[in-house]
């Protein structure tokens, strides 16, 4: 084992580290290791920034354009309604079709818009079937991802590992390639979420928490008591306010003071702040019987908050969201959203600080009052996905028709191999600007661009492993464990392979965990001296194969905060399709391609 190994290694495992306790943003983690290798020379600058030229990233990027694109003529929007009237007197059989149509557009366009347009669907539907949004979010979210593996553009990775594959000299994948094995991954996974999901998913909320007039179960918010309220002189037990209102008292700040010890009993005095956790409608009683001011960033006067012109709204923060890393105060919430947000909550746990200083972070869900004349401009804000529904109307922008010919044409052009689907996308994106269909703005901002650099950041990582032999020894590593079972050598390796690569992309990252393991990939197969092809289609399916964590993928966690999931949730309820779908690809990869 050489120098260069033992620093690739390392900086493998630190890279992990890193990504699943997210102390970084992953983005950064990537480039951090990639100054690393420059400064330690292990690659030069050169090869540092060759990642931005790979056609991965520039299909990508462009792919993230034309989904905006799509998405704003609204036409999504208008095809989710309709069918949600009609599931709506269908129950499990609309459900089951409204699954089977997210999966269909996931394979062509980006997932998370695709969740994003369907959650405020669910939840209403949800709320008209009298079924808890629990059992249905988190399989919405799997339904997506089942869809990702059915073309080349289904998911980044796809597209990732074929261009990793063409620059070590194997064919470019096809645009439908994926789509006999990604088909029986549907059909399993959606017959899967239809028939265990009532019975595996627990109702962590209850139908109609997540309407358009209540919160997502309960939020942390901050109540002042002012001199003229009933509450002076009482402690909280006192006041009834844990019995007769649903609302639990965190901790009282007083002055210089954080109390959280036997809070209960605690006589309030005028100037007390108190931590609270309570839906919306508590925290509305508990303001008109006893006359408590909400801040949880300003103060509102009554008639601010009892406007007819304000309705509660559910939002939740989108990854390259300018709301990220700051607070309420900082962004301005108020003045440039038009409301004011009542609570916070995040990845299914509540907060315990203070809102109004609390740095947002992505996918936090936040109960807001908002105009109702602002809700339409806030849906089609880049910052937040509103949850709430809205009237649907077709977008009829200037020449938005042809929004809905670009996409099919640069599939059908990359599916017959006119020309390549980099190249077509970024024509897509160029003919949609120079008509004026969308603006430079709006391109720029469609954008992921977290995905966009971490993924030419890792290229180069990528190229590294197999540069410094460190591809080769971890493939001589699972070749040995391989031969511990009792089947063929190259199936042995392809099914420890989707093993790591499934396990992997449960904490970091699937652009992270593909550009990781398709060099060994390659390098397992000149070891066995077979084709390469199989492998880097495990290294494919099993990045995708993201169901037992919810920081595996970003729709896991947009639907953490509205389910009101616990983190074992996703383990329980995924685990078994993990599994499944690991014995199903080692039986079925080598079928469709031999090695």
């Amino acid at each position: 084992m050489t120098i260069e190994i033992v620093l690739m290694l390392a900086l493998l495992v630190g890279c992990l580290v890193l990504f699943a306790t997210e102390l970084l943003p992953i983005e950064v983690t990537a480039f951090l290791v990639l100054a690393v290798l420059v400064a330690s020379g292990t690659i030069s600058v050169d090869e540092a920034v060759v990642g931005f030229s790979n056609k991965a990233v520039v299909a990508i990027g462009s792919l993230f354009v034309l989904s905006h694109a799509l998405t704003k003529t609204g036409l999504l929007e208008y095809v989710a309604d309709r069918l949600g009237q009609w599931a709506a007197n269908r129950h499990w059989l609309g459900i089951a079709v409204l699954m089977a149509l997210v999966s269909v557009l996931s394979g062509f366009l980006n997932n998370t818009a695709i969740v994003a347009i369907f959650i405020p669907l669910v939840l209403d539907l949800s709320s008209k079937l009298g079924l808890s949004p629990s059992r249905i979010l988190l399989p919405l979210s799997y339904a997506s991802i089942f869809g990702g593996t059915l073309t080349l553009i289904g998911t980044s990775t796809n597209l990732l590992v074929s261009a990793i594959a063409e620059e070590a000299g194997q064919a470019p994948f096809g645009m439908f390639e994926f789509s006999q094995l990604g088909s029986v991954f549907l059909l399993f996974g959606l017959t899967y979420v239809l028939l265990f999901g009532p019975r595996l998913l627990p109702e962590r909320v209850r139908p109609g928490d997540l309407t358009r007039s209540y919160g997502l179960g309960p939020y942390l918010t901050e109540i002042e008591v002012p001199e003229e309220s009933s509450l002076v002189g009482q402690s909280p037990r006192d006041a009834g306010i844990g019995e007769r209102f649903d609302i639990n008292v965190l901790s009282i700040i007083r002055g210089d003071q954080h109390l959280v010890e036997a809070v209960g009993t605690v006589p309030l005095v005028a100037g007390d702040l108190l931590v609270l956790q309570a839906p919306v409608d508590e925290l509305m009683r508990l303001k008109r019987e006893h006359d408590v001011s909400l801040l949880p960033e300003v103060k509102l006067s009554e008639e601010e908050l009892t406007s007819e012109g304000l309705v509660a709204a559910e939002m939740l923060i989108k990854p390259d969201s300018s709301l990220v890393g700051r607070t309420l105060g900082e962004a301005d919430f108020r003045r440039r959203f038009g409301g004011f947000v009542m609570a916070v909550r995040r990845h299914g746990e509540t907060l315990r600080e203070k809102v109004a200083r609390t740095a947002l972070m992505t996918w936090d869900a936040l109960l807001t009052l908002v105009p109702k004349d602002r809700l339409d401009e806030l849906r089609r804000s880049e910052d937040v996905i509103v949850l709430t529904e809205l009237p649907v109307k077709l977008g009829r922008q200037r020449m938005w028709w042809l929004v809905l010919l670009v996409l099919p044409v640069v599939v059908g052009l990359a599916a017959f191999g006119v020309i390549e689907i980099a190249g077509g996308a970024l024509l897509g994106v160029i003919l949609l600007l120079v008509v004026r269909v969308i603006t430079p703005r709006e391109a720029y901002d469609s954008i992921q661009w977290s995905v966009i650099f971490l993924i030419a950041a890792f290229v180069p990582v990528g190229q590294a492993l197999i540069d410094t032999g460190t591809a080769d020894f971890i493939a001589s590593g699972l070749i040995t464990a391989s031969e511990m079972l009792p089947i063929a050598p190259a199936l042995a390796t392809l099914s420890l392979l989707y093993l790591t690569t499934s396990l992997l992309t449960q904490i970091v990252s699937n652009a992270a965990a593909a550009i990781v393991l398709s060099p060994i990939a390659i390098a397992l197969a000149g070891t066995l001296g077979v084709d390469a092809r199989p492998l880097l289609m495990a290294v494919c399916f099993a990045a995708s194969a993201e169901f037992m964590t919810p920081v595996g993928y970003q729709t896991n966690l947009m639907v953490y905060g509205p389910g009101g999931y616990h983190f074992l949730d996703y383990t329980k309820f995924g685990a078994p399709l993990n599994i499944a779908f690991w014995l199903l690809a080692t039986l079925l990869i080598p079928y469709f391609w031999p090695f």
